[in-house]
């Protein structure tokens, strides 16, 4: 060996023992940290199931489909990584001997083609990716915009830039191998031809040595800076997305999307027997960074800062002051500054609040829809949704501080079952004056297994004027088709959902428990709803209470209907729509297709997609119990929505969910310039579009005529 040879493999061996040592410490730090969480019961099994999704996940890129561009580049850099750490532990034996190649794969033919293409793949990937980056870079008045805003731009370069070197290193010893024995192009396809310039040079050997302790040299250096940071998620990421995205909420590979999980405490799941019994110190929801569990932790140090969260978010959109990834880093950084303390019992980090504290800033929490683009959007499975609910669940039951407009909100659930504030003897004051007669279960039907569907009406579909239509235009959709169905009247109660969102978790029950009983006592079997939110609630989270019901959202059943003759959309009526997804009905319960065939059935129709539609939708404001609470923080989001479906130039905004109705409602006036006049119920527009729901424009079609009640 030469004096270069040595001095190369000393400094060869140092860095990788420093580098392999601080790596291993920082990932220690890792592990330490999510120590301190509270148990996650379920996130490891089925194994089998779990790990056949993460090969999928990965392997597939499924969440990467709205950008194509990023996600070849994202998935030539990764597959690369594998590949090329053959690469890597070979340019250890060549700083010894620079004609070393591994024993039975060194030559493998195979191999090698894959190693070279991936090689200039991912050199290309990382190229792609640095420009984006460039090009998306916060600038100016208009920084909020990138979706990178907030993110730590210089770990980004560094790993960026890394790929950047030890990719060319890679290749250009193919070509300095190919120069030494001047192989055939079979073992080197793609840098043949490069290498062929340099055949014949004395200096070949040497330029193998130093490229290859190169290579190594800047490998530790980012092992090193990324053991340092345990913080530095633009890099863990590579490993902990592999055990996130196995340990997700669902193992079927469904987002942590639809139902909530239980509230929680310390000594683990509180449901609505816990309550009877719970312990001087139980800490409901998640207060300070040790109420989070192992999972909740390993989320905050999976996030790689892409922002795609952020870019998605309707909150940050409207220039509030919640950012999901924002939200995530702040935990992330908290919890690792917090785990030392809290392992070494330090009390005067336990139970340190995180709002009380900074770490969150309360308008943040109480900003949040709840709409779960976020989640549907994130590569690497992170559950933001949930994590903010717990957050607010501690708010409301432990500390009793949330928005006053909510206080308001559960005094009326609480006394008159509604968040209206309205009486049950009005819950069927809807069907008044129709041609014929709504059956009530208990006084018209024995039960509700004597009917095809019960007819879930809900607090909107009951009280609110708006959506009355919509639970008229139903009834009798349904009695023409000569489906029978009854309803609860009186017996209905809200299902819960906007206390659950809220995070009043103890109203939730309470009305959730009841209704589960009721609908269990009049042998409710098939349920059809048309509000979104009590469609999500009794479907997904009512059988976590022992209430299981096939239920079908309105747009289903009455798509059904018309595809099977029993609805006929006869009478034309020009009208150019635009759909809105509805959150819970789309993004939570994956409900796209069935809203826009009926739309498609309906005579007349045009449908014009508004740019943010289906999976990418964005929410009109009402959901995570927003429908109850003032925007006084920037745009309303009901206003950028419906300036959205406005620019789209149809006369009728249909949707699916009386909560959407009214925020597009109420948004469509304060977008529209306030002079102009509406369009007709039904058909075209002229000036400020009308917002109606599918059921409504169905009826217009089916009856002779076409006026709706």
């Amino acid at each position: 060996m030469s004096v270069l040879q040595w001095v190369c493999l000393g400094l060869v061996v140092v860095a990788t023992v420093v580098g392999i040592a601080v790596f291993a410490r920082g990932a220690r730090e890792i592990v330490r940290t999510l120590r301190i969480g509270r148990s996650a019961p379920g996130r490891t099994s089925p194994a089998g199931q779990r790990t056949a999704r993460v090969v999928r996940e990965i392997l597939g890129h499924g969440r990467f489909q709205h950008r194509p561009v990023v996600k070849v580049a994202h998935w030539t850099v990764m597959i690369s990584f594998g590949l090329l750490f053959i690469a890597l532990v070979t340019g250890y034996g060549q700083v010894v001997d620079p004609e070393f190649a591994l024993p039975l794969v060194g030559h493998l033919w195979p191999l090698e083609w894959a190693i070279e293409a991936f090689a200039w793949l991912s050199l290309a990937g990382i190229v792609a990716l640095f420009l984006l980056r460039l090009r998306l870079q916060p600038r100016g008045e208009n920084a909020r915009r990138s979706r990178f805003f907030g993110s730590n731009q210089g770990q980004a370069f560094f790993v960026e830039a890394t790929v950047a070197v030890v990719v060319p290193a890679v290749l250009v010893i193919r070509g300095l191998e190919y120069a030494m024995g001047e192989g055939s192009a079979l073992h080197y396809p793609l840098t043949a031809w490069f290498g062929q310039a340099w055949s014949g040079a004395s200096w070949l050997e040497t330029a193998v040595v130093v490229v290859a302790t190169v290579k190594i040299l800047v490998s530790m250096s980012w092992f090193v800076v990324v053991g340092l940071q345990p913080t530095m998620g633009v890099a863990w990421h590579r490993f902990l997305a592999i055990v996130n995205v196995y340990a997700r909420r669902e193992p079927d590979g469904r987002t942590a999307l639809g139902p909530l999980q239980p509230l929680t405490s310390q000594h683990g799941p509180v449901d609505a027997d816990a309550l009877e019994d719970l312990p001087d110190d139980a800490r409901l929801g998640v207060g300070a960074i040790e109420d989070f569990t192992w999972k909740g932790l390993l989320d905050f140090a999976t996030c790689t800062e892409c922002g795609r969260c952020q870019d998605q978010c309707p909150a940050w959109a409207t220039d509030k002051p919640l950012s999901p990834k924002l939200v995530t880093l702040a935990l992330r950084d908290h919890a690792a500054a917090t785990a030392p303390y809290l392992r070494a019992a330090d009390e005067s980090h336990a139970g340190l609040d995180l709002l009380g504290s900074g770490v969150i800033d309360p308008d943040a929490l109480w900003a949040c829809t709840s709409c779960g683009a976020c989640v549907q959007q994130c590569p690497v499975d992170i559950e933001h949704v949930d994590a903010i609910v717990d957050m607010r669940r501690y708010q409301v039951l432990m500390e009793s501080a949330f928005p006053a407009e909510l206080g308001k909100t559960f005094t009326k659930m609480e006394r008159q079952g509604n968040p209206w504030g309205l009486p049950a003897r009005q819950r069927l004051g809807w069907a008044k004056d129709l041609p014929f007669d709504v059956p009530v279960v208990g006084v018209d039907v024995e039960s509700a297994a004597d009917v095809d569907y019960l007819f879930w009406v809900g607090c909107a579909g009951a009280y609110e004027d708006r959506a009355k239509r919509t639970t008229r235009a139903v009834a009798e959709l349904l009695h023409t088709a000569d489906v029978s169905f009854a309803v609860l009247g009186d017996g209905e109660s809200c299902t819960g959902d906007p206390a659950r969102r809220a995070g009043n978790e103890l109203l939730y029950l309470t009305l959730a428990a009841g209704n589960v009983e009721v609908l269990n006592e009049v042998g409710a079997r098939r349920i059809v709803v048309t509000c979104a939110h009590c469609f999500n609630t009794i479907s997904r989270e009512y059988p976590q209470l022992g209430g299981r019901y096939e239920v079908l959202h309105h747009t289903e059943l009455l798509n059904t209907l018309v595809a099977e003759g029993r609805l006929r959309p006869t009478r034309s009526v020009e009208a150019d729509v635009t759909y809105h997804d509805p959150c819970y009905l789309g993004r939570h319960n994956e409900i796209y297709t069935p809203p826009r065939e009926l739309l498609g059935a309906l005579p007349g129709v045009q449908l014009t997609e508004m740019p943010r539609n289906r999976e990418q939708s964005f929410c009109c404001g009402a959901g995570g119990a927003r429908m109850w609470m003032e925007e006084s923080i920037g745009t309303r989001i009901s206003t950028t929505r419906a300036a959205e479906a406005i620019g789209t130039g149809a006369g009728v905004v249909a949707t699916a969910c009386p909560f959407c109705s009214v925020m597009l409602g109420d948004g469509v006036t304060a977008a529209s310039s306030g002079g102009a006049s509406a369009g007709t119920e039904g058909g075209v527009g002229v000036g400020v579009p009308e917002v109606t729901d599918i059921a409504l424009l169905l009826l217009d079609r089916v009856r002779d005529t076409g006026v709706v009640p």
